[in-house]
């Protein structure tokens, strides 16, 4: 079957043997629309924290694709994500970013909702209604499957869709070592500071698989910042537990259209004095890296990297200690959503200091994200024109240089089945719209399990 007027097939839009993406898949408004049907409501998306909804009557109201949704705790401590819409009419029945609340109220014929999505109340449910409308049938829709990791919530519309864990593949350790303290002991997440919105004129693909592992732009796109020593790239301010700049082999690594640059370090590295000004800072991590290497060992030389982009849009380490959506608004823009986070039990004076840096490198008013957000906005409007359709984009940089795991990662227990490029390589992308083209042409999950495109 067809996939629309003028496409056979997404497939032929993505051209994996020759590294070529047609311009198309980023600026066609009819491929949009498929996409929110085929991609965004079955694949597992980013949602919240569970620390935006600590206390039972907590709600936060987050987007799943173009949907908005409630993250809410209801009074029995259980975690929900709900279509935020009435059943009635469809008004949304939340219209606050977060709260407390022990019911959410229609305001426009005044349905309510208990905070575990139940139908509670109906206006003149005995005289207009005659008490004939079953209450049960009509409470607020639950996603399919829903996925507590690490602090984070993740959800999927699709209840054939694989489960999360299977979803993410060999991408866990490194969302594992992501989300942990920098002491690689289990993390208690706080969020801070809200989360950060703002509005790009491009297709919501240009963040996602810029954050997926593109190695290529940091030099060219950054150097100004670089040049001032502020970001991770200028090799200053690399707040984890090896934040310590030491000699590393970079990788792109994937596995189900998910990817992340990563990195292992050459030999053994001492700590050196990171923050001599702040001695309050400085034991913090000169204490988590000694901890970390005593409690991991020869592991540690296996690093997160900087950035990696769960399928479709979900990013973590945009810039350290941050989540990323770039959520859908329509194919010419993309709404990002930032959420900022530290250990709940570091020192003020580190808490300080990240949410400073992270000010200063990161989100619409920091020096990085003004760079790629001007690179988006004119590429994405030099690709709408006739002509300029015609031509695809190159993804063929480290093309038939993957292998299948790396010695040093499969030593450790990492990457065992998916994909390892040594050095700069768009590997990751390539797989990500791989599986973006495959998702396309399915019918169902079950549809790409049956082809063998999906283990």
């Amino acid at each position: 079957m067809a996939l629309s007027v003028g496409y056979p097939s997404a497939t032929s839009l993505v051209d994996m043997g020759n590294g070529l993406v047609s311009r198309d898949i980023f600026v066609d408004e009819e491929l949009y629309k498929i996409e929110q049907e085929r991609v965004f409501a079955r694949a597992w998306l980013f949602v919240g924290f569970e620390d935006q909804v600590r206390k039972p009557g907590d709600y936060f109201v987050s987007r799943m694709g173009e949907e908005s949704v409630i993250l809410s705790r209801d009074r029995d401590n259980t975690i929900h994500v709900f279509l935020n819409s009435c059943r009635h009419r469809g008004m949304k029945v939340c219209r606050y970013d977060e709260g407390n609340t022990p019911v959410f109220t229609c305001p426009y014929h005044g349905w309510s909702y208990a905070g575990d999505g139940s139908l509670v109340g109906v206006p003149r449910y005995k005289d207009a209604y005659r008490e004939e409308l079953d209450k049960s049938q009509w409470g607020l829709v639950e996603v399919a499957q829903l996925a507590s990791f690490k602090g984070t919530i993740w959800a999927t519309w699709d209840p054939k869709a694989p489960s999360f864990d299977e979803y993410i593949g060999d991408m866990k350790p490194y969302l594992e070592m992501f989300y942990d303290k920098p002491d690689g002991t289990e993390a208690d997440l706080e969020v801070f500071g809200g989360v950060l919105k703002w509005t790009v004129p491009c297709n919501w693909k240009w963040g996602a698989e810029n954050f997926i592992g593109d190695g290529y732009h940091g030099r060219p796109t950054h150097r100004s910042v670089d040049l001032l020593r502020i970001s991770p790239s200028g090799l200053q301010g690399r707040h984890t537990g090896d934040n310590v700049p030491v000699p590393s082999q970079g990788m792109s690594i994937s596995h189900h259209g998910s990817g992340r640059l990563a990195g292992s370090a050459v030999g053994d590295y001492p700590y050196q004095p990171t923050y001599p000004n702040n001695p309050i800072v400085e034991k913090y991590f000169r204490e988590s890296y000694e901890k970390r290497f005593t409690l991991l060992g020869d592991r540690t030389r296996v690093r997160a990297g900087g950035v990696g982009t769960v399928f479709p849009n979900s990013t973590t380490g945009t810039t350290v200690n941050t989540m990323c959506v770039w959520q859908p608004n329509g194919p010419d823009y993309t709404e990002q959503w930032r959420w900022y986070m530290v250990q709940r039990d570091a020192p003020q004076e580190v808490k300080d200091l990240l949410r400073h840096y992270l000010i200063r490198y990161g989100g619409p008013a920091g020096m990085t994200e003004e760079d790629d957000a001007e690179n988006w906005n004119y590429a994405h409007k030099a690709s709408k024109g006739v002509i300029a359709r015609r031509y695809p984009y190159s993804y063929a940089l480290g093309l038939g240089h993957e292998t299948h795991g790396h010695p040093l990662l499969n030593k450790h227990g990492f990457m065992q089945r998916g994909w390892v490029s040594e050095g700069t390589s768009e590997q990751n992308q390539r797989n990500s719209y791989k599986l973006w083209s495959e998702l396309m042409d399915a019918e169902s999950w079950d549809d790409l399990r049956e082809k063998g495109l999906w283990p």
